[in-house]
């Protein structure tokens, strides 16, 4: 049977100027995050310098990696952060960034614009945990899994539309291991780590408390394969700015439309647009 088989890296935002640190890659540090602030949804704020330096940071530890695609969510932060990467990625020349509000961060209600400890004691005092807690009028996490699934959802469609016809393969089970993408990655840190001979590979720009469930989803849901020793509570804790993590998902052609049928974890949260020492 025919398959494909795609690369996803999720990356978060670095950070904006005066409000909370918040990937696919997390955006860079704004103010807000510097200044110990929540951010969500209703501050829309840009990068901060620092968050510029670490979009920079990302965007040269990526610029080899080779991009079919790449989306980000509809927020200044993110979208600083995802053309600052694309600026430095020869593959990223002609590609059209799309812009989702899907992919936009949590809205925390309330509680926005407070410091991110005010939040922390509220979620205590409700007997919940910080990033996971929903002040009033805010998104609960079942809101934001459902934005998270129909996102995955449109990118198994569009992906399979554009590059079914000339990169899918069919799926030979007794192919020796050399064919497999881990298998033949490079050395375990560099940025293509999991994604060579991967002819589609989808770069996600996104926040902290969103991708915190959407690997929450991939991995509990989803039934996402792991890689061996690695620590549950580091996958489902708060991906650091630009921290990225990559997934390998494999994609089947039924009755006209294209349905996920496996997908497994090359690494979560690594820093590789980390600037500071």
């Amino acid at each position: 049977m025919k398959t494909l088989t795609f690369a996803l890296s999720l990356i978060r935002q670095s950070r904006q100027q005066n409000i909370m640190q918040s990937k696919h890659v997390h955006v860079g540090e704004t103010q807000y995050n510097k200044d110990g602030l929540l951010q969500g949804q209703a501050i829309d704020s840009p990068l901060s310098e620092s968050g510029l330096q670490q979009a920079e940071a990302a965007g040269c530890y990526l610029k080899d990696v080779e991009f079919s695609n790449v989306f980000s969510s509809n927020m200044l932060r993110a979208q600083q952060t995802a053309e600052t990467i694309m600026k430095h990625n020869r593959s990223c020349y002609g590609l059209q960034l799309v812009c989702d509000a899907l992919l936009k961060e949590k809205s925390f209600g309330i509680a926005e614009g407070r410091p991110v400890q005010d939040v922390r004691e509220m979620a205590e005092a409700a007997g919940q945990s910080f990033p996971g807690f929903t002040p009033p009028k805010g998104e609960t996490q079942e809101q934001v899994t459902q934005r998270v699934k129909e996102f995955l959802e449109k990118t198994l469609q569009q992906i399979g539309a554009e590059h079914w016809r000339d990169r899918g393969e069919e799926d030979e089970t007794s192919s020796s291991s050399s064919s497999d993408p881990l298998s033949t990655s490079l050395a375990e840190g560099r940025a293509d780590e999991g994604v060579r001979g991967v002819p589609v590979h989808a770069l996600v720009v996104t926040h902290g408390a969103y991708m915190c469930v959407a690997v929450r989803f991939l991995v509990e849901e989803l039934g996402c394969s792991l890689p061996p020793g690695t620590d549950k509570e580091h996958v489902f804790a708060l991906s650091p700015n630009t921290g990225l993590s990559r997934f390998l998902l494999t994609v089947r052609r039924a009755e006209g439309r294209f349905a996920l049928s496996a997908i497994r974890c090359v690494f979560v949260h690594r820093k590789g647009g980390d600037v500071q020492k």
